[in-house]
């Protein structure tokens, strides 16, 4: 066991403390009364302690949700991201609704300005290709637009079936969120909106069927409680493999890293 600082002295915001074979980061705070433990969605431990502890005090604490912090590591590391990492050259795979596109650097009229699907190939301008951030901000914007032209068409059935008005529909970057509904009570003839983000569109149809009731069952009840989770379950009775299928696939995705 080492403890390169302790927790009760150290004036960095963040220190290491390791304890029984478990790295923690610790993260002091005057205004905080009792410890606590964190699992980060990278399956890093995070201790949080009131400043003033002791080290002993901290060590102990561990020691006593050893089981619980274990326990959470192996969840957190079996639904870890691991979203690759692409780059802007020809041959490159790029997913969409299900279906594999390759990129096509070239010069043809309209790539460079943007990214366009032609004859199977997702084809984009040398110019765009040689910056990164331009680049990638083109593959962006392509999924937000042909995501949301793909919803439009998808929405109706979804919303009949499940028996609520459509909302209006946007598609964007929504961190790491796949969906979200909010109320628009100032709009006139809108229930809401509804987002969609733009990772999304890579996975199967069906996956991004699960997500659209997801939120749709959001016009009805906010929130997640068991009234709610009955609403997408009546529409779609494969719900709940659905969402298996969504955890294992979606964390494969690829979420805008570019090398």
């Amino acid at each position: 066991m080492t403890a390169p600082a302790d927790p009760s002295t150290s004036s960095a915001p963040e220190a290491l403390l390791t304890v029984d074979g478990l790295d923690l980061r610790v993260r002091a705070s005057a205004r905080r009364k009792r410890f606590a433990l964190t699992v980060e969605t990278d399956a890093t431990l995070t201790l949080h302690t009131p400043a003033g502890r002791s080290t002993a005090e901290a060590e102990q604490f561990v020691r006593a949700h050893r089981d619980w912090l274990l326990t959470k590591r192996r969840d957190r590391e079996r639904t870890r991201p691991l979203s690759p990492v692409k780059q802007l050259a020809d041959g490159e795979v790029f997913r969409y609704l299900g279906r594999t596109h390759r990129l096509a650097v070239s010069g043809a009229e309209g790539a460079a300005t943007g990214v366009r699907l032609i004859a199977g190939r997702l084809v984009m301008g040398p110019d765009l290709a040689a910056e990164p951030r331009a680049g990638r901000a083109a593959l962006v914007d392509w999924y937000c637009r042909a995501g949301r032209n793909w919803t439009g068409h998808r929405l109706q059935p979804w919303a009949a079936r499940m028996g609520v008005t459509e909302p209006e529909v946007e598609v964007r970057d929504l961190g790491d969120r796949w969906g979200s509904y909010r109320p628009l009570p100032d709009r006139s003839g809108a229930t809401g909106l509804m987002s969609l983000g733009w990772p999304l569109f890579q996975l199967p149809m069906h996956l991004i069927d699960y997500v659209i009731a997801h939120e749709l069952a959001h016009v009805k009840v906010s929130g997640h409680r068991e009234d709610f989770w009955r609403l997408p379950r009546i529409a779609l009775p494969e719900y709940e493999e659905r969402r298996a299928d969504l955890d294992e696939l979606g964390r494969r995705l690829w979420m805008g890293d570019i090398r």
